[in-house]
């Protein structure tokens, strides 16, 4: 699997919230099944206990993606060497699935974990994969979405480092309002050209008398 995959149960799982919104999406076994994807072995170990456990992770991904979003590097490492001590996995080569044109395994690095609950399963990955982005793109590389108030978590892979909103429609959303907001500065500005070109006028006018 690709590191980019084990980095994506980061931000999945940050995303089933958005607190600005008050909106949480994580309040069933189903949801915590869901962000599984398509690793249904792994989704079917979830249970009712794991929705608070998922969300207690939840909050210090959360947290690590506001250190790097805040410029503070030292911070975010910290937070995520803590959840990688407490979640381990372990690597493995592994050639399931993936097959060349003569049929053989293309052999890859696998994380497997071994855990006590779904939870654990879970966070190790997450904590893993996001672990390797950063390392590999650094701490710059993982985002906030700057189009209020969504706040998503982002991985940024742009070449030039300049991803700011985590989706196509929040970076629309964005735009538009920047685009409104910059028309509503240029109207205030015409009106206050006007009203002193027009108090010019009648003060010149009242000169002249």
């Amino acid at each position: 699997m690709e590191l980019a995959y084990y980095s994506d149960y980061a931000v999945r799982l940050v995303n089933s919230e958005e607190p600005a919104r008050g909106k949480d999406n994580l309040t069933s076994v189903e949801a915590v099944r869901d962000l599984f994807g398509g690793n249904a072995s792994a989704a079917r170990r979830a249970t009712d206990a794991d929705v608070t456990r998922f969300r207690s992770v939840r909050a210090r991904l959360r947290a690590v993606f506001e250190a790097a979003d805040k410029g503070d590097e030292t911070l975010a490492v910290d937070l995520l060497n803590s959840l990688l001590l407490e979640f381990p996995v372990s690597p493995q080569i592994s050639g399931h699935d993936f097959r060349d044109d003569d049929g053989r395994p293309l052999w890859h690095m696998h994380l497997a974990d071994h855990p006590s609950n779904a939870t654990a399963g879970y966070a190790a990955i997450a904590a893993m994969g996001l672990a390797f982005h950063l390392t590999e793109y650094g701490v710059d590389r993982l985002g906030l979405c700057e189009a209020a108030p969504c706040r998503n978590a982002y991985l940024d892979t742009s070449t030039n480092r300049s991803r700011r909103y985590c989706s196509d429609r929040c970076a629309t959303r964005a735009n538009v309002a920047a685009y409104r907001a910059r028309k509503r500065l240029e109207a205030d500005r015409s009106d206050s050209t006007g009203l002193a070109a027009d108090s010019a006028q009648r003060a010149s006018a009242n000169g002249e008398r």
